[in-house]
């Protein structure tokens, strides 16, 4: 078991945080065709989050953002100007570790999920935020290696998860063997162990199935919620049976079985332009200082499962649906739009 207090870690995403990185949506973005429903649902993610959490949101017009989050009271939002190419701070904000009592960001690579679309902007947010005196320390340049924070999921006691999917995707670290990411992986993060899931990815994810979308570690760090499919009909049934009985085979650092709470797959969800399959799923949730801000999709009883789902296993947080149709849109949900930092990383 890690020491938490002077061996290096990666904390737990239900630890206590300073703020939540975020980045706004605008016309050069890949939003404009629906940039007002996207607006909405950024600002509905922003106000869920912020009576828990003060915000970091970056974006090119801050006077817009600003009368955007209007309601949000001013001392809990820090609003930087900044161009970007897109919205994912949780693939491309910092990742941060603790080291003897201190926060550490780190600065990986960001290459567009791969060289899928330009990152070139977003792969500087984090140096150009420690650039302005948003940190408390300089981050740790890992450039030389790609790595997008939705790819790995903590339990701030020594395991990192993660998927072979994304982390041996070709177009990241492709001069690297599997064994030599997972040890990359462990050294950054201090991790004891890093287990890698060879199976689940959902159609229409464009990250080659990032780990927050499947399967999230849950206080006190036993339980893991993973999406599931009952219907074997469905393109993802296999896959996700098989990851699954993955889960079910994992052990804790104790030795003993994790609790696993299945969340149901959200009904089939499509892209109006071009009729392909969204990557819509309950799992994609961010906690925040004893909430549970989760997507919904406008399923009723689908997004009721879900919400009593975590609530049940989560009974002292605070559970805030918001509705993500519209992120899903662009392949993304709510976590993918959110980056914590943990308490004390910030300097202002």
């Amino acid at each position: 078991m890690i020491d938490k207090e002077t061996q290096r870690r990666l904390p737990a995403e239900w630890e206590s945080a300073d703020a939540v990185l975020m980045a706004w949506p605008h016309e050069d973005t890949d939003w404009l065709p629906i940039l007002e429903e996207a607006e909405e649902c950024f600002t509905a993610i922003a106000e869920a989050i912020s009576p828990f959490a003060r915000l970091v949101v970056v974006g090119p017009d801050i006077e817009h953002i600003a009368d955007c989050l209007r309601r949000i009271p001013s001392e809990r939002l820090i609003l930087v100007p900044m161009e970007t190419n897109d919205t994912w701070t949780r693939d491309y904000g910092a990742i941060t570790v603790v080291e003897d009592g201190e926060t550490r960001p780190l600065d990986f690579c960001f290459n567009g999920w791969g060289l899928k679309f330009a990152a070139d902007m977003d792969n500087r947010v984090t140096s150009r935020l420690a650039s302005m005196g948003i940190f408390k320390h300089s981050p740790e340049n890992r450039l030389g290696f790609v790595l997008e924070g939705g790819s790995v999921e903590s339990d701030g006691a020594g395991l990192i998860l993660t998927t072979d999917s994304c982390i041996l995707s070709p177009n990241r670290n492709g001069g690297m063997s599997r064994g030599e990411i997972l040890e990359y992986m462990r050294t950054a993060f201090g991790a004891e162990r890093v287990v890698s899931l060879a199976h689940g990815e959902l159609a229409g994810d464009d990250t080659d199935g990032h780990i927050d979308t499947l399967a999230r570690i849950a206080p006190p760090g036993d339980i893991i919620f993973y999406t599931g499919c009952a219907d074997r009909s469905d393109e993802h049934y296999e896959p996700l049976k098989a990851m699954a009985e993955e889960l079910h085979a994992l052990r804790t650092a104790a030795g003993l079985p994790y609790h696993l709470v299945e969340l149901p797959l959200p009904e089939a969800m499509y892209d109006p332009e071009d009729g392909t399959r969204l990557p819509a799923t309950y799992a994609n949730f961010l906690i925040v200082n004893g909430a549970v801000i989760m997507p919904v999709y406008g399923q009723p009883l689908k997004d009721k499962m879900a919400v009593d789902l975590i609530g049940a296993a989560m009974p002292e947080y605070t559970v805030v649906p918001v509705d993500c149709s519209v992120l899903v849109r662009q392949h993304g949900s709510l976590h993918c739009s959110t980056m914590q930092f943990p308490a004390n990383t910030l300097a202002i």
